[in-house]
């Protein structure tokens, strides 16, 4: 008997595709999107930069005190005997032109941030130091308790920020210590990536949002919408613009409706539901009546079937139902293909060495991303299911451990761990 013949499915059904040979795939695409947008720095949280930074600027603008205390020669502080005149009194903001070299066996009183005078060569913080009241008619003087080297406390100009060079590349991801940075070199507002517009629907009659029925009143087979709630939540961290289009019925005409709307003024649409081969899945033919698909049927275990095409100038993305499976392709392909969207340059997913306190003794066919949270002590355990339908694994796991295909994992062995906060930040 000619199975194959008999089973049209499986001539049809595509091979499995190595997760690596799909990223880059997908970020072949990901051409990131033209323009920017200027925004004050005060509202750059999160945003990609959009073009270099150049500074004309030193930070710091000249070598400055990092303690309050006395600026010295260091040479003349080896007798801690010996008083050493204060011969002027620096506070921060005054000009480094102005200042007075400093005498032999003398010191400068130095506030934090002021510029060191010329002849100077340390700053003694003032714990380290006894002053001296001055006598009368006479000057001020302080005894060094401690003997500086030469440069100690003592910020050089340019260590920060060196004038004519790129402090933020474009690409980067602002951040509060970014921010500040732009801020320090003068930058009131920045040139930053558009938002990555993105349409959001989920598909399947049995789907119910939660707060229309009660739990009591679900009729048999109906679940309520929770990848919806995942994927809102994890584009948004993204710092997409998302237009949720809701449930949409298992119906071909909805489907292609849906699409239409979506396509018209989005950059990406999402679905989530619907890339299988069933015939209540009506993803497929409704791109494809309206542009382009692919269905990948991927080697990850949670995942496996996934589908990227186009419909009109839209990029079009559809991911499996079952929330694990949803959630860990997102964190997997949507993600970096987004952020390249952004213009990032740096989308791979960093991973770090740590031991498993589990046993995984039945090695899968398929690339594994298996559900773990960090203990105390250092090492890894395991959620007990696995399964691509339990969402608890993942509230309560810390990471994923990247499991190759084949290779079973006994306790105490050596994995790769990528944190949530890895893939959430």
């Amino acid at each position: 008997m000619n199975t194959a013949a008999s089973n049209p499915a499986a001539v049809s059904r595509p091979p499995l595709r190595p997760l690596d040979a799909a990223l880059a795939d997908l970020l072949a695409h990901a051409v990131p999107l033209s323009g920017a947008e200027m925004l004050s720095t005060f509202d750059a949280d999160g945003r990609v930069l959009a073009q270099d930074l150049l500074t004309s600027l030193n930070v710091p603008a000249h070598d400055n005190s990092a303690m309050d205390g006395y600026a010295v020669r260091a040479a003349d502080c080896m007798d801690a005997a010996a008083p050493l005149l204060v011969s002027q009194r620096i506070p921060a903001g005054i000009s480094a032109g102005g200042l007075q070299p400093l005498a032999p066996n003398t010191a400068a009183r130095i506030f934090t941030g002021a510029p060191i005078p010329p002849g100077a060569d340390a700053v003694v913080m003032q714990e380290d130091c006894l002053a001296s009241a001055p006598a009368e008619g006479g000057a001020a003087s302080v005894r060094i308790q401690s003997a500086p080297k030469p440069g100690q406390w003592i910020r050089r100009r340019g260590e920060d920020v060196m004038a004519g060079h790129i402090v933020l590349k474009q690409g980067e991801r602002l951040g509060p210590a970014s921010l500040g940075l732009a801020a320090s070199i003068g930058f009131g507002t920045l040139a930053v990536a558009p938002r990555v517009r993105v349409a959001l629907f989920s598909t399947g009659d049995e789907l119910v949002m939660p707060g229309d029925v009660a739990p009591q009143d679900m009729k048999p087979g109906a679940i309520y919408n929770s990848n919806r709630f995942f994927l809102r939540t994890l584009l948004q961290r993204l710092g997409c613009e998302v237009t949720d289009l809701g449930i949409v019925p298992d119906r071909l005409d909805a489907t292609v409706a849906a699409l239409q709307r979506a396509s018209a003024d989005h950059d990406l649409i999402l679905t989530s539901g619907g890339v299988s081969v069933g015939e209540e899945d009506h993803i497929k033919p409704a791109v494809q009546a309206l542009g382009k698909l692919d269905l990948w049927q991927i080697s990850i275990k949670p995942g496996k079937p996934f589908a990227y095409g186009q419909v009109g100038a839209a990029h079009f993305i559809g991911l499996p139902g079952n929330p694990v499976s949803s959630f860990v392709t997102f964190l997997l392909l949507v993600r970096p293909f987004i952020l390249r969207l952004q213009g990032m340059t740096d989308v791979a997913i960093h991973s770090i060495a740590a031991y498993a306190h589990f046993d995984w003794p039945k090695a899968d066919k398929r690339r594994e991303f298996l559900r773990v949270r960090q203990n105390a002590g250092g090492g890894l355990d395991l959620f007990d299911n696995q399964s691509s339908g339990v969402l608890t694994s993942a509230v309560w796991g810390s990471g994923l451990v990247d499991n190759p295909a084949g290779q079973a994992i006994a306790h105490g062995d050596l994995v790769q761990f990528i944190p949530f906060s890895e893939l959430l930040a």
